[in-house]
């Protein structure tokens, strides 16, 4: 049933190029768009990806456009991998491509900066009625193209179509969970790039591992604290998720967020931090948004006050770390 499928997938980014070589693997026929034609015609002359995936060959079957109808009508799938703060507007051009019968699998990770919505009630505003599905968890793009065992959870609010996506995606080295817990999915995706960032800033600041270890366990506790508020279940930041995600987008040089934050930590201003890694920090942006919903529902995010402080030039990395350091004594179990 879910092989020898006609899918669209909107970004050429690492991850959406990635999982084109999932799916076109399983037999399906994947159109990849790009917004940029020079980055079609350079994926069709030489099948790789050289910007986002350098040295990956692409399967010959993939199909390279930047035309969004092209990609987008006539699909069974249509997977979005474009910038969470970009998810809206290429969403909109996109709307009235495909009928609303066909699911949409989006794999960005973050909040939308002004509204603070989370990207399923972004989809939903643009268009009502849509079948949304996100794919998240701990999948390194690089890792992923290169066929190393990744598992991941496919979340929806219907167990039918959750499953739909897992059955679709599922490979002997893309293991699929699903989870009916779409907030917290979302949400855990989304977070645990600002801690990503905080971790990197530690070991850019020569911190060592007990520091990073602090970071991410009170990381997770932030990210928790704030999901239970906007509906999500705790569990979900226990699974892949959650702390899944935040180990490995913590401990890996393929982190965007975390290179970032090292950078930021070794002295380097953010916004020339952000643009020596040369892709999109989804920590940066989601930082403000956190910040914002933190203070809409009076919670304490201490984590997150502070990168967000960082990264605005309100204080440094060094003086951020030491008024984390010598806040008031709690207790550890408090959420």
């Amino acid at each position: 049933m879910y092989n020898d499928k006609k899918v669209g997938i909107i970004g050429a980014g690492s991850f959406g190029t990635a999982l084109a070589m999932v799916l076109a693997g399983k037999g399906h026929h994947v159109t990849l768009w790009a917004r940029k034609p020079e980055q079609v015609e350079e994926m069709k002359l030489t099948g790789e990806n050289h910007h986002y995936l350098p040295g990956v060959k692409l399967p010959p079957q993939i199909e390279f456009s930047d035309d969004l109808k092209e990609t987008a009508a006539d699909k069974d799938y249509i997977v979005f991998a474009v910038p969470a703060q970009s998810f809206r507007s290429v969403l909109t051009r996109t709307a009235g491509l495909f009928d609303l019968s066909v699911p949409v699998v989006n794999v960005a990770k973050g909040i939308e900066k002004g509204s603070l919505l989370r990207l399923s009630q972004v989809a939903e505003e643009v268009i009502p009625g849509i079948k949304y599905a996100a794919l998240s968890g701990p999948s390194h793009a690089e890792e992923v193209a290169r066929k190393l065992p990744t598992t991941v959870a496919a979340a929806a609010h219907s167990h039918n179509l959750a499953q739909e996506i897992q059955e679709l995606f599922f490979t002997d080295r893309f293991r699929v969970y699903t989870n009916e817990d779409l907030a917290g999915v979302e949400l855990g995706g989304a977070l645990k790039n600002i801690i990503a960032l905080g971790a990197g800033i530690s070991d850019g600041l020569g911190f060592g591992d007990n520091a990073k270890a602090a970071m991410m366990t009170r990381g997770i506790t932030e990210m928790t604290r704030l999901g239970l508020k906007m509906g999500a279940e705790m569990k979900t930041f226990s699974g892949l998720t959650g702390i899944g995600d935040l180990i490995v987008t913590c401990t890996s040089m393929h982190s965007r967020n975390r290179r970032c934050g090292i950078l930021i930590g070794e002295g380097t201003e953010p916004e020339e931090a952000i643009k020596r890694i040369g892709m999109v920090v989804e920590g940066i942006s989601t930082a403000e948004a956190a910040y914002a919903l933190a203070q809409r529902y009076n919670i304490e995010m201490p984590i997150t006050e502070s990168i967000y402080q960082v990264i605005h030039g309100e204080t440094d990395a060094k003086s951020a770390v030491a008024a984390l350091m010598n806040r008031e004594m709690k207790n550890e179990m408090h959420i």
